[in-house]
């Protein structure tokens, strides 16, 4: 069996990032991710610009190297198609999950970081190590593992942590549009019956809707172009969009069985990153962000715990559970009481009113779930 000293099971944007942070300070890593890159990802594709610091300290450039859209301003309507807008603080950057991840990956193999596609099938831990199994049949050691697999997988069961036995009523469908009428400064979010869908332009110039519904509300219909028709058109802002808008894929993304229960932080010694850790509904508009910076909080306790042979196991897991909450319990909190306000037209449209006649509050709204620059 290959030995390492950190293994990253999940290479989205928390996993990848860790990747980077880690080999960079020269830590072996190996980053296992099942699927190939490039590829598309059910996601809203945009990135606070909260992120630029950290990632600038990784020599990570994202602005030359991938020219993103730079996003200013947030556009928010009710179902009744009444709307707000309103400056972002920070700004943001509109960037596909094909070029950025891809972008991450290969930052990671330069670094020296090792990869390997393959599925992980069981993480065992025993005498102070984790012995992980592939689907392949391949196995390797390692004292440190990091969980960044996403929002809900098999190795949820295999961990039997508590939420995965919870049936999600939720449903993710993204697609890329021609759109040259769209600002490209604008992430929009527009409510409709059951959910909600955000707009924002990429570095493709494509615009990328990605909309969330419950379950409640798609199952009576047959499919999702039924759903637009009936529900998301009920929406003015929604019903322009796509039916002047010209579809780039053949068939949309989804996913389904999304989860926004709390999770464990850390299970059976498994530091959990990004989504496995918690993941923030995306009307806040700040998962991506999230993600990096939990990649960013778990390199920085393992680097200041793991010195040589020596790791205070103990003392990575207080200091990663500390940071963790510290940075996001508040705000995933916060995230999970707008969404029920947003998707509850009656309390939707008296947000809006309050917001509309005190501006100051959406501002504050932001902030509860937007952080500062990470440095």
């Amino acid at each position: 069996m290959a030995g390492f000293e950190i293994i990253i099971v999940g290479g989205g944007l928390a996993g990848l990032s860790a990747a980077i942070h880690l080999s960079r300070e020269g830590k072996q890593v190996l980053l296992i991710e099942k699927k190939a890159y490039p590829r598309h990802k059910v996601c809203g594709e945009y990135l606070s610009n909260e992120v630029l610091p950290y990632f600038n300290s990784l020599d990570i450039d994202l602005e030359n190297d991938l020219k993103p859209v730079q996003i200013q301003n947030l556009l928010y309507s009710t179902q009744n198609a009444k709307s707000i807008e309103t400056p972002l603080k920070l700004g943001g950057m509109g960037l596909s999950r094909y070029a950025l991840d891809n972008f991450l990956l290969n930052n990671a193999e330069k670094n020296g970081a090792e990869t390997l596609l393959d599925s992980v099938e069981n993480i065992h831990f025993e005498n102070n190590e984790f012995t992980v199994k592939l689907s392949s049949g391949k196995e390797f050691e390692a004292p440190v593992v990091l969980g960044a697999f996403g929002k809900r997988s098999n190795l949820d069961k295999n961990l039997e942590r508590e939420f995965i036995q919870e049936k999600s009523s939720w449903l993710a469908v993204k697609g890329h549009y021609e759109d040259a009428g769209f600002p490209e400064n604008l992430v929009a979010l527009h409510n409709f019956e059951g959910g909600y869908c955000g707009l924002s332009k990429t570095e493709t110039g494509v615009v990328n809707a990605c909309f969330m519904v419950s379950y409640k509300s798609f199952k009576k219909y047959k499919n999702t172009e039924d759903f637009k028709e009936k529900v998301l058109f009920q929406n003015a802002y929604l019903r322009g969009f796509f039916k002047n808008a010209k579809p780039i894929f053949k068939k949309e993304l989804s996913i389904a069985q999304i989860s926004f229960q709390e999770k464990s932080i850390i299970n059976n010694h498994i530091l959990m990153l990004g989504d496995a850790a918690g993941l923030i509904h995306p009307l806040c508009g700040n998962g991506m962000a999230m993600a990096i910076h939990s990649g960013k909080i778990a390199s920085e306790a393992v680097l200041s715990n793991f010195t040589g042979n020596k790791l205070d196991r103990e003392n990575l897991e207080n200091q990663y559970r500390q940071n963790w909450n510290s940075h996001f319990r508040n705000r995933l909190k916060t995230g999970r009481i707008l969404q029920k306000i947003l998707i509850n037209p009656f309390l939707a449209s008296t947000s809006q009113n309050l917001v509309k006649k005190f501006p100051y509050l959406l501002e504050k709204i932001i902030s509860k779930t937007h952080g500062q620059p990470i440095v």
